[in-house]
């Protein structure tokens, strides 16, 4: 009796959908961090008492960025981001951010542009804890921005995202 060998099986196979088990793994993460920058703007636009008391909400006069950035004061860079706090057009800015980055990785448009824009203010936020409490350079910041990268280059929006509709198709920007 002769012995058959069987191929292994492997998990990069193709799906009946013509994705690969790692696309969405890609568009999970993609919703999930995306997620992490949009509830930060809902909660400190709301003030939902997670991050952000009621009484400190950007509705109801609270600057989004004070705390942090006045928090930076003693940091390496602390003189820097605390002239920052606090700022009509640092608050905009910031929340713009999170907004912006948070709706394109959730609906899977713009990653490109998301993961570039994220990587620029998870930097900022970085630099603004030098020196790190936990670690001598890696934080979460860090993770976080070598993940957005990895989205974009995976074109994770195009699993479980509006990535595939065809104006997105047509013009790579929203990608």
């Amino acid at each position: 009796m002769a012995a058959t060998i069987d191929r292994p099986v492997t998990y990069s196979s193709i799906t009946a959908a013509g994705r690969r088990p790692v696309d969405y793994v890609w568009a999970v993460a993609r919703i999930a961090i995306g997620w992490i920058f949009l509830w930060a703007f809902l909660d400190k636009t709301f003030g939902w008492g997670f991050a952000t008391p009621a009484g400190k909400a950007w509705i109801a006069g609270g600057s989004p960025t004070t705390g942090f950035l006045k928090g930076a004061g003693e940091n390496a860079l602390g003189g820097l981001f605390s002239t920052l706090a606090g700022q009509a057009w640092v608050d905009w800015l910031f929340m713009a951010g999170l907004a912006g980055i948070g709706l394109a990785l959730v609906l899977g448009v713009g990653t490109r542009i998301a993961a570039v824009a994220g990587t620029l203010m998870l930097t900022l936020m970085w630099a603004a804890e030098l020196p790190l409490a936990n670690n001598p350079f890696l934080d979460e910041h860090i993770v976080y921005a070598i993940v957005l990268i990895g989205l974009a280059l995976a074109g994770a929006g195009a699993t479980l995202g509006l990535g595939n509709l065809p104006i997105v198709r047509r013009n790579a920007w929203l990608r």
